[in-house]
């Protein structure tokens, strides 16, 4: 078999030429008939598949247009569910939000508290009082809203109603100052308007803010405050009780309960030698009573002698001087008026005539710690024999001064004064060795009816009725400067 394309000699089962490389296709040998017969037949084939292939395409076509139009009307539908989900989301989160904003505004102090306000201006003051509570129980620390509570129930003067709420603000304890002061200051404006100070003591004495309990000082009645803690003392003490606002403090001082009837503390009380249980309460001006406070005291002194007086009781016919003696460190007084001898009573300084008459002396000795002795008690009865009345020798004294021109008339009138002077029996005294006068002071009146002893001291002889004016000689002794 040759090449056909070179024409070189192929060997056996070779398909490709050695001397050009073409390769060389085997094709069998047709009968013309046969040949002819096969391209008729391709050509029918070729004819048939044209036609099927162009249907076949045209069916595609129309079934891919077909799915298209399928396709998107799906994925509008899809769409158009998607917005709409998405409408119905973005509606119920607005109206979620909306009612969220409401429903917060409604339950905020300020809307409740307009809204009670609202309630209260038609005296609808239930449902006003319902809307302050809701506010209160979300917002627990508004104490504005316990206080416009409390004013709507005094306005229903339900007082008691009132008083509870301000004490929700008290008993919680962790409100502010400002808001505790409040609350007090409006109970105790509803308790004194009812007159119920009682209250207002008992609620300031549970009051543990001093700053609120001195602004309502007056309403509250606190024990006396004692000036000296009780036991024992080694000298007089001055006692002094003292409140802590207006008022009265009764006391005693024999341990026994005091009452309103009880002795009254206007003074400090000495507490002399002896034991003492002092037991005393306050009364404010608006009658409420304190507790009673008692307290002991024992003073431990030495109680100094009593007076030793030179003169017996008894009757004396002739002018005698009054002595006693003295202690060191005590100071002596005494009385003439039957009257107890105290501190306040007529020192002795020295001798004492008697008096004419009958007088009773006590003489008392007091120590520095302010103890007292036992007293001396002693009864003088002075008659002089032949003496002329003492009311006689008031009158010689007038006379003479008259007849001196000491004084212008037996009124009392002189030159040198625009008053009056008067002259009073005093008592009788002894100069020298035997003679015997009555002393008779000198007193001015300015015209106003109040008179006023002088430095003059007269004397009538009281056998004679002869003047004199007294006087001392070189030594300091009494003399009669006859006038």
């Amino acid at each position: 078999m040759k090449c056909p394309h070179c024409g070189n000699e192929l060997k056996e089962g070779y398909l490709i030429c050695e001397e050009c490389g073409e390769e060389i296709q085997i094709v069998p040998d047709f009968e013309p008939e046969i040949e002819n017969s096969i391209t008729e037949t391709l050509s029918t084939l070729a004819a048939l598949q044209e036609g099927d292939d162009t249907q076949d395409i045209s069916q595609t076509e129309e079934k891919i247009e077909e799915e298209d139009i399928q396709e998107q009307e799906e994925i509008f539908e899809d769409g158009r569910k998607v917005w709409m989900m998405v409408s119905l989301v973005i509606i119920f989160v607005v109206a979620l939000v909306t009612y969220s904003t409401y429903a917060y505004h409604i339950r905020t102090v300020d809307y409740q508290i307009a809204k009670a306000k609202e309630y209260a201006a038609n005296e609808s003051y239930a449902e006003a009082i319902a809307c302050l509570e809701t506010a209160y129980a979300s917002y627990p620390d508004e104490a504005k809203l316990l206080f416009l509570e409390a004013d709507y129930y005094y306005l229903q003067q339900d007082n008691d109603s009132a008083i509870n709420v301000l004490y929700r603000i008290i008993d919680r304890g962790d409100f502010p100052y400002e808001d505790l002061e409040e609350a007090y200051n409006k109970i105790i404006t509803i308790y004194a308007n009812q007159g119920l100070y009682g209250q207002i003591n008992e609620l300031l004495r549970s009051c543990p803010e001093s700053g609120i309990v001195n602004m309502f000082q007056s309403y509250l009645a606190m024990e006396p405050e004692f000036s000296y803690v009780e036991g024992s003392y080694a000298e007089v003490i001055p006692l002094k009780l003292s409140s802590n606002t207006a008022g009265t403090i009764y006391y005693t001082t024999d341990g026994s309960k005091p009452t309103q009837n009880s002795m009254v503390y206007t003074a400090p009380l000495f507490l002399e030698a002896g034991e003492y249980t002092i037991s005393a309460f306050f009364v404010n001006d608006y009658g409420i009573e304190s507790e009673i406070v008692s307290k002991t005291y024992i003073i431990n002194l030495s109680v100094p002698n009593a007076p030793e007086v030179d003169l017996y009781s008894g009757e004396y016919t002739e002018p005698t001087m009054i002595t006693v003696e003295g202690i060191e460190g005590c100071k002596l007084y005494y009385t003439t008026d039957e009257s107890e001898p105290t501190q306040d009573s007529v020192p002795y300084t020295g001798p004492i005539p008697m008096p004419l008459g009958k007088t009773l002396f006590k003489f008392v000795n007091i120590s520095e710690e302010g103890v007292p002795s036992e007293v001396t008690t002693r009864t003088y009865t002075l008659k002089l024999r032949d003496a002329i009345p003492t009311t006689q020798a008031v009158d010689n004294l007038v006379n003479r001064l008259v007849e001196t021109g000491y004084l212008e008339d037996a009124a009392g009138h002189n030159k040198r004064q625009s008053g009056t002077l008067s002259y009073q029996f005093s008592s009788v005294l002894r100069i020298g060795e035997t003679d015997d006068y009555y002393t008779i002071y000198e007193y001015y009146d300015d015209g106003t009816g109040m008179l006023s002893r002088t430095d003059k001291v007269f004397l009538i002889q009281i056998h004679t009725g002869e003047a004199a004016q007294l006087g001392y000689d070189e030594k300091g002794e009494f003399v009669a400067v006859f006038i």
